[in-house]
């Protein structure tokens, strides 16, 4: 198999098991405070927030993201195959290729620097470099082939993954906060249930007893609750659905 071929193979397969990056993360990172410095760890509320405030950060270039786009674009793609109905210039779009992939980047980084261990911070840049590399080639690969020169000339002047240049164009399509509920509560949860793990390991390591700090312990709470009044909402209503999203 030719190389080109290759790596767009091995991109829709890492696609369709996406969710295994943050699962295979989490237990290395639980595996790194066990064997890492324990006072290293330690509780320190400033730096956790901050450690948060990344993570959220990267859910922010999420919602702005999704909420400005039409249906079957950004992240639609299903294991059946890839979806685009149009080509997305605008909004984050416009200065940037993958913008749900740098929002995943920071959300995933909040939790990764918690372990406070440089080495498992080394180790994830390269593993999600690697990893999503191939995925964004095989996305590439297809709107190349569905779209032709319109992508090749909007790909030459936008880079893939950091902003290098800042000519922003206003999204097409205004900005619909049903569809950021519809589309991101699942990743908004996530965020604090990883946080609140690695802080009831930390907690067990540090002391050999089970309990959460009581900071992490009120935001689950809080973020569990969101969850469940947009799920039930999303599961029995269709509030959430949006006409073109």
């Amino acid at each position: 198999m030719a190389l080109v071929h290759e790596l767009e193979s091995s991109g829709n397969w890492l696609f369709r098991r996406r969710s295994w990056l943050p699962l295979f993360l989490v237990v290395s990172g639980l595996i790194m405070m066990y064997l890492g410095n324990r006072q290293a760890i330690i509780f320190d509320l400033r730096d956790e927030m901050i450690f948060l405030g990344i993570s959220v950060l990267g859910e922010l270039v999420r919602i702005f993201t999704v909420g400005f786009a039409p249906r079957n674009t950004s992240g639609r793609n299903t294991a059946a195959g890839q979806i685009a109905d149009e080509l997305n210039t605008t909004g984050f779009y416009s200065i940037i290729r993958h913008p749900l992939y740098l929002g995943n980047f920071l959300m995933w980084l909040g939790p990764v620097i918690f372990i406070r261990s440089a080495w498992f911070a080394v180790v994830f840049l390269l593993v999600y470099w690697l990893y999503y590399e191939r995925i964004m080639f095989a996305e590439e690969q297809f709107l190349r082939r569905k779209f032709g020169d319109a992508y090749d000339s909007w790909s030459a002047k936008v880079s893939a993954f950091l902003p290098f240049q800042f000519k922003w164009i206003p999204p097409k399509l205004g900005f619909s906060f049903r569809n950021v509920l519809k589309r991101e509560y699942n990743s908004f949860v996530n965020i604090f249930l990883i946080f609140s793990i690695l802080d009831l390991f930390r907690n067990y390591y540090l002391t050999g007893r089970i309990f959460m700090t009581r900071i992490w312990l009120l935001l689950l709470i809080g973020a569990a609750v969101i969850w469940l009044i947009i799920r039930s909402i999303h599961k029995y209503t269709r509030w959430l659905e949006v006409e073109g999203r």
